[in-house]
């Protein structure tokens, strides 16, 4: 079956270009729906898999992917992937192409895996979960900006967010170790990107069964100079270059930034903080975050053959 959120960024075009992309790839398709409100998509896929369906093939952004999860845990189904989103970060980190065409021709070979779910306090979750900067940041953008600018979205937003931008505090709580951290931003990944192709972590898979954990420290806590001018523009300057580092993982190695690998944690923060999952808003902390592993099957490329000897 066939499942469009439409509302997704380039969901009204891709609806019928995703059916004939299948239909020409040899996908048969027992029914197909384009759905205009993304809320009624847990329903609709509850009802398919009551119905038989073993296929499931869903066409949206992240925030689509991660609510049609519920439904599928636990089920006889394998979730096919067709990026429709601005971020694209659960396609991303599966290897799955960014065009339609190319998008249904993985579907079209079959190949599966299994992947990692993430849970934030019971909630459901592919990509990563986060507090300071990036739920800011998630909250700027609006599906307006989103469908007008596109991936330009994101640094337009963040832009506008990180001047008014303040660290808090946090306490991390493994079964192992606890850490207190002043921090300007916190991510619990399942995947290895968020935030339209930031890395998690350069090592972190969807398969790997641990969250990867990362935290911005606030240099101005350290110097004593939180709440100044000068303290701000210090936190702006370790923003900076850990925002230049995101995007190819070398941000782990910045002495700014704290990392850890854990299957379950509890995150507590004064003040309480807004917790952004796969790009919704989902709750504030506390939050305890665990990992239900090899939990989803799902489509992706077939592993290239090995050389001959």
């Amino acid at each position: 079956m066939l499942v469009v959120n439409t509302k997704s960024r380039s969901g009204q075009e891709a609806f019928e270009a995703a059916r004939q992309a299948l239909t020409a790839q040899g996908v048969e398709l027992m029914d197909c729906h384009a759905l205009t409100q993304p809320r009624r998509m847990p329903q609709v896929l509850s009802e398919a898999v009551q119905r038989g369906a073993r296929r499931i093939l869903v066409g949206g952004g992240d925030g689509t992917m991660s609510c049609v999860i519920k439904p599928l845990l636990g089920q006889n189904v394998t979730l096919g992937v067709l990026p429709l989103g601005t971020g694209n970060d659960f396609a991303r980190s599966l290897g799955i192409p960014a065009t339609i065409e190319a998008a249904c021709e993985v579907i079209a070979q079959g190949y599966s895996a299994r992947v990692d779910v993430g849970l934030a306090n019971g909630r459901p979750f592919l990509n990563a979960a986060s507090l300071g900067l990036a739920t800011a940041i998630a909250k700027r953008l609006n599906k307006r900006l989103k469908q007008r600018i596109g991936k330009l979205a994101y640094p337009v937003a963040a832009a506008a967010e990180v001047w008014e931008h303040q660290p808090f505090h946090v306490r991390l709580k493994t079964s192992t170790q606890e850490l207190e951290l002043d921090v300007l931003q916190l991510v619990v990944g399942n995947g290895r990107y968020h935030g339209a192709g930031n890395m998690v972590a350069p090592d972190a898979t969807l398969d790997d069964r641990v969250l990867h954990v990362y935290a911005i420290t606030a240099p101005s806590v350290d110097a004593g100079r939180e709440g100044t001018g000068l303290g701000h523009l210090q936190d702006l300057s370790t923003l900076a270059r850990v925002a230049f580092s995101l995007r190819n993982g070398e941000h782990v190695e910045h002495p700014s930034v704290t990392t850890l690998q854990t299957a379950r944690l509890l995150v507590e923060a004064e003040p309480s903080q807004e917790v952004n999952a796969d790009g919704e808003l989902i709750g504030k902390t506390p939050m305890r975050f665990e990992l239900m592993p090899s939990a989803l099957r799902v489509f992706v490329p077939a592993p290239a053959p090995a050389p001959p000897n």
